[in-house]
């Protein structure tokens, strides 16, 4: 039975580009990055040069860019790293119900510290206003995090607008753009944010390396504490291998992200039309034409997420109810809570398809033609 994978926004394959570029390190760049000798320099070459192009994909500076071990980590280096240096602000921090867990769990922990948070409401497409953000502000916000693109349902917020607001504001601005990265162009400048997260295992890079770019004049206070690595804020000796592979993925992800966007919005159109064909009742949880092309989270009335996860994967496709890091939770979908209310059935009937490298536009229709019978056969259509 051939396995075909729809999960690429939880997690990527390895691009076969980056798997060579992290063995040739593993095998011939051993050396401690923070070393004076020789085998240390080398180290330090790699993280210099994709520092460099790390920063370039966003238009940024190198000095700009962070090591971090993901998007997580750089999410709550970027929230509570600035909310705890620059307290003497204020201590007021604005988000949205709709964030990641890796923001709204940074945020819960603030106001555990005695923070205080806002948590915006979206609309039924997952959208924040820029007006919002507006009414919420206040003289001692110190801080605005909203992310970029979302993770379970694809939508695109109003980044450049909030950005733009903000300017005439002391609070800086972070947003997650760990889905966004590769798929969307990113440019700091035009988007006017201060602190932006990305992981590399959402661009075919490898588990466990990310960065936080923070422009310039921003301080934080670091989360680790150990040597003076990444210019005394994160401490701990870098991951050569995987920051190796990430400006791989980086190259390859940046050549690609034209063709990749018209390629996804093919397979998403094909998976569409295949269920509207078959005559399969569903609703969009979101709007196309404001959210990224990859992700496809449908509402299947009738169905039950369970069920419909554990008989797409007995036929060979792999998907899932939203977001991979509250996997095996019997909690509904706080994305799907904000956009829909508790009460709506939408919580307990929604895939998550997510397409990306390796998948082809046969795999897309059978996908769809399985997912149709699905849906028919537990709904006794």
């Amino acid at each position: 039975m051939e396995r075909i994978y729809l999960d690429h926004a939880a997690t990527t394959p390895l691009h076969p580009e980056v798997l060579a570029a992290m063995v040739k390190v593993m095998e011939a760049e051993f050396g401690n990055p923070s070393s004076i000798h020789h085998f240390g320099r080398e180290a330090r070459k790699i993280l210099d040069e994709t520092r460099q192009e790390l920063a370039d994909s966003i238009r940024a500076k190198s000095n700009n860019i962070i090591f971090t071990s993901g998007g997580t980590e750089a999410d709550n280096l970027a929230i509570i790293g600035y909310a705890e240096k620059n307290r003497d602000k204020g201590q007021h921090i604005i988000t949205t119900q709709f964030e990641h867990h890796a923001v709204l769990h940074s945020c819960e922990e603030l106001e555990r510290r005695g923070f205080e948070v806002t948590y915006l409401p979206v609309d039924e497409t997952g959208r924040v206003s820029a007006d919002a953000v507006a009414k919420a502000l206040r003289d001692d916000t110190i801080l605005v995090t909203i992310m970029h693109s979302n993770n379970e349902v694809g939508t695109i917020q109003p980044i450049r607008e909030i950005g733009q607001l903000l300017s005439e504001h002391q609070a800086v601005f972070h947003t997650d753009a760990v889905q966004a990265y590769g798929i969307e162009p990113l440019d700091v400048e035009g988007l006017q944010v201060d602190l932006l997260s990305v992981s590399a295992h959402k661009i075919n890079g490898p588990k466990g390396a990310g960065f936080l770019y923070i422009r310039d004049g921003i301080k934080i206070a670091r989360q680790l504490f150990g040597g003076e690595q990444e210019k005394k804020r994160r401490a701990g000796t870098e991951n050569v291998a995987a920051i190796a592979g990430f400006r791989e993925a980086v190259r390859v992800s940046i050549s690609e992200q034209d063709n990749k966007r018209r390629i996804y919005e093919e397979f998403r159109n094909i998976f569409l039309d295949k269920l509207k064909e078959k005559g399969v009742y569903f609703h969009l949880n979101g709007k196309l034409d404001i959210s990224l092309p990859h992700i496809l989270n449908l509402s299947f009335p009738g169905t039950n997420v369970e069920a419909m996860l554990v008989n797409l994967d007995l036929s060979g496709i792999a998907a899932s109810s939203g977001s991979a890091c509250t996997a095996g939770s019997i909690d509904p979908s706080h994305v799907l809570v904000a956009m829909f209310g508790k009460e709506s059935d939408r919580l307990t009937n929604s895939i998550r398809f997510s397409f990306g490298l390796n998948n082809t536009k046969e795999q897309i229709g059978k996908a769809a033609e399985e997912t149709a019978k699905i849906v028919k056969r537990l709904t006794r259509q």
